[in-house]
């Protein structure tokens, strides 16, 4: 055998393996603790969710652990209560809490930036946030599923016919829309399909609650229709008005909340059919939006006179009334597991963060600047702004309605409130 050519060979395998990277999953477990150990509390939380072998790391090492010992004592400091062995609650239940505050805190105060995602080609009428992802529908016959991290489109869904899209919302295998008179629904792999409709049963539809098994659609008849996801019939008709229902929620023990064109709010049960209270207010013009906090017991409404009202569903009590809007309060949410922060949108294009214990209006927000017009024109394209918060004695008529289009429709994420304006863009606000 030639020695010189066994060197070479040995100098290339060995030169080979010099110039190959260093992967993060070739590092060793000290070498990834300590390098999880220079991460804020919530960076870490988030390395935890990324995969098995990472949250392995985290968890065997304590160091969630540590972070909430610390966060806990810093908490205790001056106080005079309490024990100083430690937090009761596990760790997953301090960091939700320490999560929520964080959110809070940022909507309040919080430095806006907006990022501008051109969704669709014509206006983008209605958004859904699940899971990371986003769902937005408007008038160009095609629904369309976005990272909110990448901002990249990972789905999209075309409208069948001719019929407008009314409503829709989905979970993590299918997409459920409420198209003209019919239910569709596309399982994530774009395969459609369509609840069958028998004449004279389904009349016109204004809005959909889903959660599986089951879609509620509220009608123009003053009903409320359940749909069964498998069987595709419908299971019941539940009486809920006597005029249009224009909005629906769902709570978890299995009630239907519904406002109409007429005022007031119905709560029913979903398995009997039955109503179990009305809820009514000073306010008589029609609730044109509803949203129900499962934790506090809180329903929460928009009105067409451009009130937000709320009540406590356990006392079925009006605990408030705040006139948020010179008229027409569209759209209401707040992130499920906070008890603290409403989002309000309406006409007048103005965010508005509400206490929801209060209604006390805790900010108004609006854009900062324009939209350039040399905004690329293809579908994802994104364009960033700020937003800016109005002192109490700015007047809104005094903002241009270039920075303050119509909110259409408004979901919350932790520390960001998404809305659409039927307008090509979906509008991320980011408070930092």
């Amino acid at each position: 055998m030639d020695i010189s050519l066994t060197g070479d060979k040995k100098r290339r395998s060995s030169s080979s393996r010099a110039r190959s990277p260093t992967t993060i999953q070739s590092l060793q477990h000290e070498i990834l603790c300590t390098i999880f150990s220079f991460l804020d509390f919530f960076d870490l939380a988030s390395c935890s969710a990324v995969c098995k072998t990472w949250s392995t790391v985290i968890n065997k090492s304590k160091l969630l652990r540590v972070f909430c010992r610390k966060q806990w004592q810093m908490g205790l400091a001056g106080s005079s209560n309490g024990s100083s062995d430690g937090p009761e609650k596990p760790w997953e239940v301090f960091l939700e809490e320490m999560a929520v505050e964080r959110h809070k805190l940022a909507l309040q105060d919080g430095r806006i930036r907006v990022d501008h995602l051109r969704g669709h080609s014509v206006g983008v009428g209605q958004c859904r946030k699940k899971m990371g992802l986003l769902l937005t529908g408007s008038g160009d016959k095609v629904m369309r599923l976005w990272s909110l991290e990448s901002y990249k489109c990972v789905g999209e869904y075309p409208i069948p016919d001719k019929v407008p899209l009314v409503d829709f919302d989905f979970d993590e295998s299918k997409i459920v829309g409420l198209v003209g008179t019919r239910i569709c629904i596309w399982r994530r792999n774009a395969i459609r399909s369509i609840f069958p409709s028998r004449e004279g049963t389904f009349p016109k539809g204004l809005c959909m609650r889903y959660c599986d098994p089951e879609a509620v659609v509220g009608c123009e008849d003053g009903t409320a229709r359940v749909f069964d996801m498998y069987s595709k019939q419908c299971s019941q008709i539940i009486r809920t008005h006597a005029g249009p229902v224009t909005c629906l929620c769902l709570s978890d023990d299995q009630l239907i909340l519904s406002g109409s064109s007429l005022g007031g709010i119905t709560i029913s049960g979903l398995s009997s059919g039955e109503q179990v209270a009305k809820l009514s207010s000073n306010d008589s013009s029609g609730i044109k939006t509803l949203c129900f906090n499962p934790g506090s017991h809180l329903v929460f409404a928009g009105s067409a006179a451009g009130y937000a009202l709320c009540w406590d569903v356990r006392t079925m009590k009006c605990l408030w009334e705040t006139r948020v809007c010179p008229n027409r309060v569209y759209t209401l949410q707040h992130m499920r597991n906070d008890a603290s922060t409403l989002a309000v949108g309406g006409i007048d294009g103005v965010l508005r963060l509400l206490n929801q214990s209060t209604g006390e209006v805790i900010s108004r927000c609006v854009l900062d600047g324009y939209l350039s017009s040399s905004s690329q024109s293809t579908i994802g394209a994104t364009q960033r702004m700020r937003g800016t918060r109005l002192s109490e004695d700015t007047p809104v008529e005094s903002i241009l309605s270039t920075r303050r289009p119509p909110i259409t429709c408004l979901t919350v994420g932790m520390r960001k409130v998404i809305t659409t304006h039927y307008d090509k863009y979906i509008r991320i606000w980011k408070f930092e």
